[in-house]
């Protein structure tokens, strides 16, 4: 039962966090972005601690508490946020999604220099190396110097570098506080950064909001913001960090379709060819764990546990 409840809130925190792609696109023609992802998360922030305080559940930290919710805010939160919405201002939406499927790439040999446990065997750096050919063929740098498009995918790439951090740091180091008191710390602690970035970039404030916009923020603080990040804190402890970080293999799917419906965007033969390399990166990484995967599901290992 276990595996089959992972396998739905897997797939709708991809549809979610696919959808968010297009949202904040939108968001992004009238607010900064690192103003834009600061007000997200202020929203989240109050109304997630509003919810705590009326469950009457633990909500202060204690102090073996900290260094998760201050990794996973800062990292997870407000470095990966203000990096991805300034990254997608240079590129579609879906190239934004497929960028972030490196996460699943460099995710083991994280885990191996953060001494938490994954080593790489010559395949998986293999892997890697090839998940960045992809990134390159994505880029597509122009010989002459970088375009417009390249800063924005390297914006990206170091957004999706500072959440497989944050998931490698963060992993079984679980606050003993409940997932909302969990979630809402970390947005504070990842609003506050995302503000200071503002200010130290001199982004304007505007003064005029159109519904659209309003209607993006609301989506993004309260959809993807709460229950994006509750279902994902929730998958990665039940999963793990290598485990969880697939998602990225579903949710370019998602922001490909709604960019494309909603804003008209294309999907360009590099976007499809360096993903391809991406995913051909990881199968290299997690070849060996994906067979073991797939022998249980056949039966051949004998009891199926109920956990992954």
């Amino acid at each position: 039962m276990n595996r089959y409840r992972h396998a739905a809130l897997f797939l709708c925190l991809s549809a979610v966090w696919g959808t968010a792609f297009m949202v904040t696109k939108v968001g992004l023609q009238t607010a900064p972005p690192a103003l834009l992802a600061a007000l997200r998360f202020d929203i989240a922030t109050v109304l997630l601690f509003g919810y705590v305080a009326l469950r009457g559940v633990q909500w202060r930290p204690r102090g073996t508490d900290w260094y998760p919710l201050v990794t996973g805010g800062a990292l997870i939160i407000g470095v990966h946020h203000a990096l991805l919405f300034a990254g997608q201002q240079y590129v579609t939406s879906a190239v934004a999604a497929v960028l972030l499927g490196l996460i699943p790439v460099v995710t083991p040999a994280l885990t191996r220099l953060t001494a938490t446990g994954e080593r790489l065997s010559s395949l998986g750096v293999l892997g890697v190396l090839v998940g960045f050919a992809g990134v390159v063929v994505i880029a597509d740098p122009d010989p002459a110097g970088l375009t417009v498009d390249a800063l924005g995918v390297g914006l990206v790439l170091a957004s999706a570098l500072a959440f497989a951090l944050g998931a490698v740091l963060t992993y079984g180091r679980a606050p003993s506080l409940s997932v909302p008191a969990e979630q809402a710390w970390m947005m504070a602690i990842g609003s506050v950064t995302l503000h200071v970035a503002s200010v130290a970039l001199g982004e304007p404030v505007p003064t005029v909001w159109p519904v659209e916009a309003v209607a993006a923020l609301v989506y993004l603080a309260v959809v993807a913001g709460i229950g994006g990040f509750v279902l994902y804190f929730v998958l990665l402890d039940a999963l793990g960090p290598i485990e969880v970080s697939l998602l990225e293999y579903v949710i370019p799917v998602f922001a490909a379709l709604t960019g494309w419906l909603a804003l008209g965007e294309s999907l360009s033969a590099s976007t499809v060819a360096g993903f391809a390399l991406i995913f051909a990166g990881f199968l290299l990484v997690k070849g060996r764990a994906l067979r073991g995967e797939l022998r249980r599901w056949d039966g051949r290992d004998g009891v199926v546990s109920g956990d992954d």
